[in-house]
């Protein structure tokens, strides 16, 4: 299992991944070549894969039939998360189970802009957006909120490795490296936990060198609390995750204020829905949110939302810290310096997933992927690292679908008569309407 001290003595080439010890043992099923022959029959079974927009057990509640995501795999962001941070998060909503993802990104999230804040002495956002990569490196090491408050109160600088990884900024504001998981499904069309692996993406090596300004005096307050809004998904299509995220955002606030808050005050969280970019939700909830005075906002987790709702925030003065977005496009947006994200960049999802792949055996790759910020630059990227790893232009085929279609029937098809080694479905909750499609095609997970 992937430890903080190991992931921090260890240097991942762009072109390389680490894998690290599987959590309870080897995948036994679902895995080799696509050129295996399906049980009782002489077809091959085709090799099927997500990633972090669908990987999850609420997947499987779409299907009825026993086994029908069975082997299925897929990567997301994950941390292994200490049992003691998943018990705090249930102790703030008992109703989690066991769907922890982007929880401790959201939770990170939050510690971070609080450690910036009390660092610059002030709640302006205009101002303390200069320590935040800053409170990631460089600096002394530090895992834990009290310990990281500690170094602040006593006039250091603090080097936080938070609950989702080593962090690490870059000068764009977005980890260096990251911790991915390979993750399937089991025969009961939920996660098999037992199978899950970890393995490390990009290079700590190349996080940002400057470590931000001098910090204020220690035991700088403010008349004004420390407000923070969250732009998170409790509708929408991506409403599976809004509440891990929600549990480790509040939990991240409780924890601050119990440690003695910031700036003297306690923080102030105010909630809010990003729904999903279908719907106007997310510029209601930023709209009603930057009336309510909000310093910064954690959000949204859809990067599309983000597209459309970042010029507002930023354009009012307001940080906005992701706990999800992974499009590429927002290392170089335009954003006033107030964009940031604990999740990774897609060009490094995109190593992981390439090399799941070519571990696998697949010779020829076939990617269906939602037309959006994050399903096409997740595809592009993949699509690189496939050919960059010797397969070549006529072996990967990507096609990109419109999430709001009536039905995937085309784009099945032409998964049909690709009859690829492995098939990507890189989408949200349309997800299980295009795996239904495989299956019925006799070219899906079904077992």
């Amino acid at each position: 299992m992937r430890t903080r001290t190991y992931a921090r003595s260890i240097a991942v080439t762009s072109a390389a991944l680490v894998a690290l010890t599987a959590c309870g043992g080897g995948d036994d099923s679902g895995s080799g070549s696509g050129g295996d022959a399906a049980a009782g029959g002489g077809e091959k079974q085709v090799n099927i894969y997500g990633t972090d927009g669908n990987m999850g057990s609420t997947l499987g509640e779409d299907f009825e039939e026993q086994g029908a995501l069975a082997g299925m795999k897929g990567t997301l962001p994950l941390t292994e998360l200490a049992g003691d941070f998943t018990e705090r998060l249930l102790a703030v909503d008992p109703n989690l189970g066991n769907t922890f993802n982007y929880a401790g990104e959201t939770y990170d999230a939050v510690v971070i802009t609080a450690l910036a804040a009390q660092l610059a002495g002030t709640n302006d956002a205009n101002v303390f957006k200069a320590y935040v990569n800053g409170v990631t490196t460089g600096g002394e090491k530090c895992d834990a909120l009290q310990a990281c408050l500690d170094i602040v109160n006593a006039g250091g600088n603090p080097d936080y490795d938070g609950v989702s990884g080593p962090l690490a900024f870059v000068d764009a504001g977005e980890p260096a490296a990251a911790s991915f998981g390979i993750q399937q499904f089991g025969d009961d069309n939920t996660i098999d936990d037992s199978l899950t692996q970890f393995v490390l993406a990009g290079d700590e090596a190349n996080a940002t060198t400057d470590e931000g300004p001098a910090p204020a005096a220690p035991g700088t307050t403010s008349p004004e609390p420390l407000v923070i809004g969250t732009l998170l998904p409790l509708t929408g299509d991506l409403a599976f995750l809004g509440p891990p995220e929600v549990a480790g955002a509040k939990l991240a606030v409780q924890e601050i204020n119990a440690a003695g808050g910031v700036l003297g005050q306690d923080v102030r969280l105010e909630e809010g829905d990003s729904g999903d970019a279908t719907t106007d939700t997310a510029t209601q909830t930023v709209d009603r949110l930057l009336q309510a005075g909000v310093n910064a906002i954690v959000g949204a987790a859809s990067s599309g939302v983000s597209l459309n709702v970042i010029d507002r925030i930023t354009g009012a003065g307001v940080m906005q810290i992701s706990p999800a977005n992974t499009s590429d496009q927002f290392t170089t947006y335009n954003d006033n310096g107030l964009y940031f994200r604990t999740a990774p960049p897609d060009v490094l999802q995109a190593r992981a997933l390439a090399d799941l792949l070519a571990e696998d055996g697949n010779n020829t790759v076939g990617i269906l992927a939602r037309n959006d910020p994050y399903g096409t630059g997740l595809a592009e990227n993949t699509v690189e690292n496939l050919l960059a790893g010797g397969l070549a232009e006529d072996q990967v085929v990507s096609i990109t679908y419109d999430p709001n279609a009536a039905n995937f029937d085309s784009e099945v098809q032409q998964m049909v008569d690709l009859n690829p080694d492995g098939i990507v479905v890189i989408g949200f909750e349309e997800s299980s309407r295009i795996i239904q499609g495989l299956n019925e095609n006799g070219i899906g997970p079904q077992r």
